[in-house]
């Protein structure tokens, strides 16, 4: 069943269970996209995933495919060449909206009698659930009957049952050896790690003393001319927070300590500060 024959087949339970009148009467296109079967309503029993897909589905449907409907001649052609476009388009349909179309009697026939099919297996069903309870009871008569039988004399001590056979007992299993011993080191070989020079490094660059500025008075922050404060050493603006031992070169942009006279990267004189 591809998606034309499960739209028709919906198409009529729909009308059965909504509009049983249409079963039998003509009504109009859009009467069908709107009304009786719109996509937004009907897109999970269609299984349809685009609202492309859907009209599609209908162009197909109005142009007469598989006669499932009764429709007009003239939109019948119009639709079928529409069809056989490279890229049609789906919703041409839209153009005979007034147009009135009907059911075919016997596809809608056909619809309805294969609903109904799955009644005979159903009553079937009900008569096999309900003869259960008989064969249940019938298998406990039987096996009430074989407990209270009495049981059979032995016809030989011959047959009588032998002893069992002794099982004879699992090897042990072997312990697991023990792991070798570990040689010990006296104290002479024991050395102290040697501190790293990274270490030392970063604790004299830690204690090394940043650059600082004594300002004048009067004198103001380069970057926002905010009044510094004077007879302190400061390395950054109070204001603006920016770093004032350092200067950025006019040509390429390095950053200079204060007092430097020539750039490290291009070789560029630096202004006087």
């Amino acid at each position: 069943m591809d998606a034309l024959d499960r739209t028709f087949r919906h198409l009529v339970q729909t009308i059965q269970t909504r509009y049983p009148a249409y079963l039998s009467q003509p009504f109009e296109v859009a009467e069908l996209y709107q009304n009786i079967l719109p996509y937004r309503h009907h897109r999970r029993e269609l299984g349809l995933e685009t609202n492309q897909d859907y009209e599609m589905v209908l162009l197909q449907l109005l142009s007469g495919a598989r006669d499932y409907l009764i429709i007009d001649e003239h939109m019948r052609d119009r639709l079928t060449r529409e069809l056989a476009a490279p890229n049609p388009d789906p919703g041409a349909f839209r153009e005979f909206s007034t147009i009135q179309i009907s059911l075919s009697p016997t596809e809608v026939r056909r619809v309805l009698e294969g609903s109904a099919a799955p009644e005979p297996a159903m009553a079937s069903s009900s008569r096999t659930s309900s003869s259960e309870p008989t064969q249940r009871l019938t298998a406990q008569r039987a096996a009430a009957a074989a407990a209270s039988a009495p049981p059979s004399a032995p016809t030989s001590t011959a047959t009588a049952a032998a002893p069992p056979k002794p099982v004879p007992a699992a090897p042990p299993k072997p312990a697991p050896a023990a792991p070798p011993p570990v040689p010990r080191r006296s104290a002479a070989t024991i050395t102290q790690p040697t501190p790293r020079a990274s270490v030392a490094a970063t604790t004299a660059s830690v204690s090394k003393p940043s650059n600082t500025i004594v300002p004048q008075a009067g004198e103001q922050c380069r970057y926002c001319s905010g009044v510094l404060p004077t007879g302190r050493r400061i390395t950054f603006c109070p204001h603006c927070g920016q770093n004032l031992t350092v200067v950025n070169c006019l040509a390429c942009g390095t950053e200079l300590e204060l007092g430097w006279k020539f750039c490290t990267t291009c070789g560029r004189p630096v202004p006087a500060q």
